[in-house]
């Protein structure tokens, strides 16, 4: 008796791997077609949107499991988010998957991508109010100090704008846990050639991953791409360092764990 194996894209995808792609791609596909079918099944698609994605901590949205279901939403309107990221999951997380084995691969793809999320906590959590003032501010064309005043005086119109503020800052997207597994890709194979499509010249992973970082801290600080959580990009870097660091010392960071 001959036995059957299936071939195909799929099931060439090492198992935690492809179930990731599967998952966001489903996500993604329901809350895309929500979003074009009329005003009762967009609400919906916003509701997703909203509830899966991670809030402030500070506002009435959040919950506590937001860390962890935001990292499968991604932009509906944004093709280009949702392809990038798995395009970088399906390229380097087979790879990671297939030197650590399934259980080490998610639990390193879930602890990025969780302290991600902690650090765009973080740092909402020290740039709104600044950012708030400033904006209501030149919007009323008053002094900053006037907006200050008003928040200490607790004025109703001026807390229900910083509510409603602190309400739409959200983010969505597995990017965090991607720059995670880019990170320790350069970890693992430092020295093997990876080339960009406007630069026609291979470039070691262990560089372009730091170059990566360095120009995601810069657009960062510099508040370019405001849309874009930089700083969740580069928490995801910052929470898998300590794993990656401790696996090299100890001898086991190539080695395969099921």
């Amino acid at each position: 008796m001959t036995q059957y194996q299936r071939s195909g894209f799929l099931s060439s995808i090492p198992p935690v791997t492809r179930h990731l792609l599967i998952i966001n791609v489903l996500i993604w596909l329901v809350i895309e077609v929500c979003s074009f079918s009329g005003a009762r099944m967009e609400h919906f698609a916003d509701f997703l949107v909203t509830h899966l994605g991670l809030n402030y901590v500070g506002s009435s949205g959040f919950n506590p499991v937001q860390p962890l279901t935001y990292m499968f939403v991604h932009d509906p309107f944004n093709i280009m988010h949702i392809l990038f990221n798995m395009f970088a999951l399906w390229m380097f997380g087979r790879l990671m998957e297939q030197v650590w084995g399934q259980k080490r691969f998610l639990v390193y793809y879930m602890v990025c991508g969780i302290g991600a999320a902690v650090v765009q906590e973080a740092v909402w959590a020290l740039c709104w109010q600044h950012d708030f003032v400033t904006q209501l501010a030149a919007a009323n064309n008053v002094a900053p100090e006037y907006v200050e005043q008003a928040i200490a005086a607790k004025v109703p119109n001026v807390m229900q704008f910083m509510a409603d503020y602190k309400s739409q800052l959200i983010t969505i997207g597995a990017s965090g846990a991607i720059f995670g597994i880019l990170l320790g890709f350069a970890f693992v194979f430092p020295n093997m050639p990876l080339y960009l499509f406007f630069i026609p010249v291979p470039i070691k992973a262990k560089w372009m991953v730091l170059g990566y970082a360095v120009l995601e801290f810069f657009l960062g600080v510099g508040g370019m791409q405001s849309s874009v959580a930089h700083f969740a990009h580069l928490g995801g870097m910052l929470f898998a360092l300590p794993m990656l660091l401790y696996w090299k010392q100890k001898g086991t960071l190539q080695r395969r764990f099921f």
